[in-house]
C-alpha cells in the first residue's frame, strides 16, 4: 500500500499506540482521523500528530455509525482501519470474575472492534480494496493466570481476524493482526497516565513502526499476523 495520500482511521488515537501510529502515518503522507472518548485528550493528540480528531466511542453503536458518516462526507473513501481502541481489565481469579467484568471489556475489545470493522468492510467491498489492522496482544496467543477476561477478549479478536481474512480476501482486503507484548503506555490505568519508558520494554513507537511496515508491503501480499516482543525484557 502506498501510504502517501491514503486515508486512514485510527481508533483509540488519543494516547499510546494509537497516537504514535497516527503520528508516523501522518509523517508518511497519510490523511488520518483519530477517535477517542475524551475530547481534551483527542484534540491534544491531534495537535501533536497532525491527525484529524473525532470524539467517538467504539462501544457506542451510534458513535460508530456517525464515524463512518463523517468519513464518507469528508473523504468519500477509506484505505485502512487501524482497530486499536481497547481496554484492560483487573487481573481476577476465575472464582472472582463477574458478568460485568466481561461485558465492560468485551463491549470495547470485541464488539466495538467488530462494529468498526463491519462499516469499514462495507466501504472496502464497494471499493474492492482496503486494509484492516487489528491490535491484539501476546495475550491473544497464550493465556495466563487471572487473565480470563482480558486474554479471552484478545483470543476473540484473533479469531475474528481469521474469519475476516477468509471473508474479505476475495475483495482485495488485507486483514492483519498485530500482537504487542507489554508496552509502556497508559493502558490499564483508570486515570490514563502514561507509564515512564524503560530501556528494556517496548514503546508505542515500536508498534507504530510495525503498523507502518505491514501496510507498506505491496498490495499483492500481506502479513496475516505479526507478534512484537521486547528483545530482552529481563
Amino acid at each position: 500500500m502506498k501510504i502517501e495520500g491514503s486515508k486512514i482511521l485510527v481508533t483509540g488515537g488519543s494516547l499510546g499506540i494509537g497516537k504514535a501510529a497516527a503520528g508516523i502515518l501522518v509523517k508518511s503522507g497519510a490523511d488520518v482521523i483519530i477517535t477517542g472518548r475524551d475530547r481534551k485528550r483527542i484534540e491534544s493528540a491531534a495537535k501533536v500528530t497532525g491527525a484529524i480528531p473525532l470524539v467517538a466511542d467504539v462501544s457506542n453503536s451510534k458513535h460508530v455509525e456517525e464515524t463512518y458518516q463523517f468519513i464518507r462526507k469528508k473523504w468519500g473513501k477509506l484505505d485502512c482501519l487501524v482497530n486499536n481502541a481497547g481496554i484492560g481489565s483487573q487481573s481476577t481469579h476465575l472464582t472472582e470474575v463477574t458478568e460485568d467484568d466481561f461485558l465492560q471489556v468485551y463491549k470495547v475489545n470485541v464488539i466495538g472492534a467488530a462494529m468498526m470493522a463491519k462499516y469499514a468492510a462495507i466501504i472496502f467491498k464497494e471499493q474492492n480494496y482496503g486494509n484492516i489492522i487489528n491490535i491484539a496482544s501476546t495475550a491473544a496467543k497464550k493465556g495466563y493466570e487471572r487473565g480470563t477476561v482480558y486474554a479471552s477478549s484478545k483470543f476473540a479478536l484473533r479469531g475474528m481476524t481469521e474469519c475476516w481474512q477468509a471473508e474479505l480476501r476475495k475483495h482485495n482486503v488485507r486483514v492483519i493482526l498485530i500482537n504487542p507484548s507489554e508496552v509502556t503506555t497508559a493502558f490499564g490505568d483508570p486515570e490514563r497516565k502514561e507509564r515512564p519508558e524503560r530501556d528494556n520494554r517496548l514503546r508505542s513507537e515500536e508498534i507504530a513502526h510495525s503498523i507502518k511496515a505491514v501496510l507498506e508491503m505491496d498490495d499483492r501480499g500481506f502479513i496475516p499476523e505479526l507478534t512484537v516482543y521486547a528483545t530482552n525484557p529481563w
